[in-house]
């Protein structure tokens, strides 16, 4: 087996991790992006010109114009969960296969959640900083968890792992999800309406796709109390950035914390990102090694069953997949 990874050398290192680099090299000839660039369509095909396998970091695309270029390519495989990039339909076309990883990263967002709503609540950063331009800071009334609202948009894996750590925390937990039921009986399944109206930290963690493009709108932040909180720990698009940007300047929220943003690589905006009023942190809500490995591993795991002849497990167009054929594998069901 010959497997591309399209990672940039820092990603490789930070987003893949030399354990499954190593697993993987135990798989077949393995050859790595060191260009130092994000590859566009044209560069990737001849970058893994004779590889059946591409395992792709998130930066990387998998556009329509890729898949004619690649004839040796039977499967494009992706380190993470998001594959919006990857243009599914002309892989179909070509017969390539397209896989995803799994969610591997629900403790350490999770856990990033926590962290932000504390930050924001008890002002943590602002007096960091404050002491670290040799300054005595003033002591200020904070916001504590116990007895507060949690209101999380979308109830995914990450909002499973992060409801119940809310509920030991002591804080009142409501959730807005019309595509899921919440069966545990110590949450409060809401419309969004009054999630946001009755909510003081609202936490987004709704899937990305063409709905939810803009879901918190000028709209929704005029719904919340002047006094909540908004973070956004799942994607960029999923928020009106200049309406973000109002709701800040005119107080109609006291302030916001964001890992995600529509500038390069999901990171927030350096508008948003830099306001006193905003805790931010560059995509790495998810960046620990445990979380890494896991989705990394996935490919390993995707990669050891095309070697062996089988169709991987996060595969979405197995029918499709006729090149699959070239590997062995004839049974596309």
């Amino acid at each position: 087996m010959r497997i591309f990874l399209t990672h940039i050398p820092d990603m490789l290192e930070n987003y893949y991790g030399p354990r499954a680099l190593a697993a993987m090299r135990k798989l077949g000839e393995v050859r790595t992006n060191t260009t130092g660039k994000v590859l566009d369509a044209k560069a990737l095909a001849e970058a893994a010109k004779g590889c059946d396998v591409i395992v792709s970091d998130r930066q990387t695309p998998g556009p329509p114009e890729f898949f004619p270029l690649a004839p040796d390519c039977c499967a494009f495989l992706r380190v993470a969960v998001d594959i919006r990039n990857i243009d599914v339909a002309a892989a179909s076309r070509a017969g390539v296969l397209v896989t995803q990883a799994t969610p591997g990263f629900m403790a350490s967002v999770s856990e990033m959640a926590i962290g932000m709503m504390i930050d924001c609540g008890r002002k943590i950063t602002d007096s960091v900083i404050e002491y670290r331009a040799d300054r005595e800071a003033e002591p200020r009334k904070g916001v504590q968890l116990h007895g507060s609202t949690l209101g999380i948009m979308g109830y995914g894996a990450i909002a499973r792992h992060l409801a119940p750590i809310a509920v030991a925390l002591g804080m009142k937990v409501l959730v807005a999800d019309p595509y899921a039921k919440v069966e545990d009986s110590r949450l409060h399944q809401v419309p969004l309406e009054t999630l946001l109206a009755e909510s003081d930290f609202v936490i987004c963690l709704v899937i990305a796709n063409e709905q939810t493009e803009n879901l918190m709108n000028a709209a929704n932040f005029a719904r919340m109390k002047r006094s909540a909180y908004f973070l956004n720990l799942s994607r960029g698009n999923l928020v009106d950035e200049a309406a973000l940007m109002q709701a800040l300047e005119d107080k109609q929220i006291a302030g916001a914390a964001m890992d995600v943003g529509r500038a390069f690589d999901q990171r927030p905006p350096l508008a948003l990102a830099r306001r006193a009023d905003v805790i931010a942190t560059p995509h790495t809500a998810g960046l620990t090694p445990d979380a890494i490995e896991h989705q990394a591993f996935d490919t390993v795991k995707q990669v050891a069953e095309l070697v062996a002849g089988r169709v991987p497990p996060g595969a979405v167009n197995t029918r499709q997949a006729t090149r699959l054929t070239r590997l062995g594998i004839n049974d596309l069901t």
